[in-house]
């Protein structure tokens, strides 16, 4: 018997009680709750997820391993490198190269690439399968315009045929799950989400990322929803309102992890926590900052955390100055000295 059905018994008459009744409802609905979710279990592949699963987006000098390895440990399910110019991964672009380094810690782990020559990405795609991520991830959906100028990313909406058959080869080419990442259509005119995602779901994609979802019985593979997502009210609203399967935080994030252990908290308990102080912030960004040096030097780690900052400590009242300190310093001892210099100034003060 299943899921402890066996362990039911009746009453000594043989005759079930009211009271037996009820304990075997209440085992029924068990039964059924729990076929539910093996039934509705998120997968990517083979690739088991959690119950409301938290992605970290790929998002370029942001996502590096350190970053990473900070919303890991905040509460992020499912993590992304930067995303990786097909065309560079060819050339061998040293660069390059290194965001396709990947931690055992950071599974499940998906590497994500761009471009618009199927030959270049069936290719780049072969060289990130033997850097053996869980996953490989195709974008679809940068809007930036040095991209989208040469057809790549959100360029190849307007071109869905050459992007399902970028999609075809790539698939033929790995033995890793593909998925991909794009938006709902190149412009308001023009949403075409829906007939898209079937395509591209025919060709053997393992999930899609997407703002937002519309109802399509046809879609089975798991749909992350994306876009906007900067609180936990609006994580709750995105799973229960456009019933997606996982969300995707991006931009919320810069600055903040913490975003995936209040989201985590407010799905799980339904209650928020407070808001972080400004000297948990400050922490914060001293731990990032200790691992951006050691991972790429003191000049080039301060560089990298530059976006962090600017993206930190938002709302204060009288913080020009000590922005303007806190982004020009490239030496470690003085950018420390300016956090503490914070956390001193407004104490007792919460990021809101």
């Amino acid at each position: 018997m299943i899921f402890g059905i066996s362990n039911y018994q009746p009453s000594k008459s043989g005759h079930p009680t009211a009271d037996d009744r009820q304990l075997l409802a209440d085992k029924i609905v068990n039964i059924k709750s729990k076929l539910i979710n093996l039934i509705f279990l998120v997968k990517i592949g083979n690739i088991e997820l959690p119950d409301l699963p938290l992605f970290l987006a790929p998002m370029e000098d942001v996502s590096d391993e350190v970053f990473r390895y900070v919303c890991k440990n905040y509460g992020s399910d499912v993590v992304y490198t930067e995303f990786v110019s097909s065309e560079a991964l060819i050339r061998k672009v040293k660069k390059s190269e290194k965001k396709l380094i990947v931690h055992d810690y950071e599974r499940p782990i998906g590497i994500q690439i761009y471009g618009n020559r199927t030959e270049a990405m069936a290719e780049a795609a072969k060289l990130v399968n033997e850097a053996n991520p869980d996953f490989i991830d195709l974008n679809f959906g940068c809007p930036v315009r040095k991209i989208v100028m040469k057809g790549s990313g959100a360029g190849l909406l307007k071109d869905i045929p050459k992007m399902v058959e970028i999609t075809r080869n790539v698939v033929k080419a790995v033995n890793l799950p593909v998925t991909v990442k794009t938006r709902l259509g190149w412009d308001e005119n023009h949403k075409n989400i829906v007939e898209t995602a079937e395509k591209l779901q025919d060709v053997g994609i393992k999930a899609i990322t997407i703002h937002g979802r519309k109802h399509n019985p046809k879609i089975c593979i798991p749909v992350i929803g994306n876009g906007d997502i900067d609180n936990p009210v609006k994580a709750r609203q995105a799973f229960e309102f456009y019933k997606v399967d996982g969300i995707m935080i991006g931009r919320a994030s810069i600055g903040n992890p913490f975003i995936f252990r209040e989201i985590r908290h407010y799905l799980d308990t339904g209650k928020l926590l407070p808001p972080p102080s400004v000297q948990q912030q400050a922490e914060d960004l001293k731990e990032l900052l200790i691992k951006s040096i050691k991972n790429k030097g003191e000049r080039i780690g301060i560089l990298c955390m530059r976006r962090h900052m600017a993206h930190s400590f938002k709302g204060l009242p009288d913080f020009r100055e000590l922005r303007i300190c806190m982004l020009r310093t490239e030496n470690f001892i003085e950018l420390t000295d300016i956090l503490n210099r914070i956390s001193y100034k407004y104490l007792g003060y919460t990021m809101n």
